[in-house]
């Protein structure tokens, strides 16, 4: 106990240090976080943005119709999160229900805001919905039956959106006004969150909704088969489809003899009667342009009284 280090034995104990913090830090094992156990790929995440982006431009049309009003809808975020994360970010109070996924075993979860609901709820009733109230108060009864409607058409138009990938029956099972009080799923249990903005009038509320990972990673040979037929789906059907969309565009024409320049001093001294010289012989063809972008060629000829343009 009495033993003293020599000034060796102790250069040698920082010399021993100083090359194991050349070294680094010795990794022992693999680290991997059991909590998130049912993280989805990228991929299938941004699939699922897609998915939702056909679901919001839809819906947006659906209640626009049926609250005889324009709304805008728009998909905000899609990201993954744990059950607890979700509900810590919901207000409260509020309208959430439980949705049953029928074919598959669990349940997903829809919410909606407040500040969203009670313009909607006075657009039915006949007002305008631009009331610069904002009620922070739990739904009654008749106003959830009043919802029944606009439940129909979120769920209509989510089983809609899901059918390219697989039919899913979406069913309201349970609706609460607090969202701690909906324990449908594992605190921890991993979810896609899928937010949407819906806008009327001096009125923004968001719309929630929140998928279980584990059956969204069941689905994943879904989701390659459908990208797969997608990608091999550029045939006639799909560009008349496509051409039937842009039929009712309009573009613009230009015919121009180009090739003549002037200077600004001279184009400032132009007078009535003045003759220009464009350096492009007749039997040149011209270009047709079409939206700034040469795409025919041909030549300027008399139709009647008009000038007109013959494609070569």
């Amino acid at each position: 106990m009495n033993h003293q280090l020599s000034q060796q034995e102790i250069d040698a104990v920082f010399e021993n240090l100083e090359q194991g913090k050349a070294k680094g830090p010795v990794d022992h094992g693999v680290r991997f976080d059991f909590r998130r156990l049912d993280r989805i790929a990228k991929s299938q995440l941004r699939a699922i943005h897609l998915l939702h982006d056909t679901f919001v431009r839809n819906f947006g049309s659906s209640l626009s119709a049926y609250l005889r009003s324009y709304l805008t809808v728009n998909l905000v975020s899609v990201e993954q999160l744990s059950y607890s994360e979700f509900l810590e970010g919901l207000p409260s109070p509020t309208c959430i229900t439980s949705l049953g996924l029928r074919p598959y075993e669990g349940n997903a979860v829809l919410e909606l805001n407040p500040s969203i609901i009670f313009p909607i709820l006075e657009m039915l009733l006949g007002g305008t919905g631009k009331s610069p109230a904002v009620l922070q108060r739990e739904i009654t009864e008749i106003e959830q039956n009043l919802l029944d409607g606009l439940f129909r058409i979120i769920l209509h138009d989510l089983k809609e959106a899901w059918k390219g990938v697989t039919s899913i029956d979406f069913n309201i099972e349970v609706m609460e006004k607090e969202p701690q009080l909906l324990q449908v799923l594992a605190p921890n249990e991993a979810v896609v969150a899928v937010g949407v903005e819906i806008r009327t009038g001096d009125s923004t509320g968001m719309m929630n909704i929140a998928m279980p990972a584990i059956i969204i990673k069941m689905m994943r040979h879904k989701f390659e088969q459908q990208w797969s037929v997608r990608r091999a789906e550029s045939t006639e059907s799909e560009q008349e489809r496509m051409l039937r969309v842009l039929e009712g565009a309009c573009v613009e024409l230009d015919s121009r003899l180009e090739g003549a320049a002037i200077r600004v001093e001279d184009f400032l001294k132009l007078r009535e009667g003045d003759l220009l010289e464009f350096d492009h012989p007749l039997q040149h063809s011209v270009h047709c342009i079409i939206n700034g972008k040469p795409k025919f060629q041909g030549q300027v000829v008399c139709l009647g009284h008009k000038k007109a343009f013959r494609l070569e």
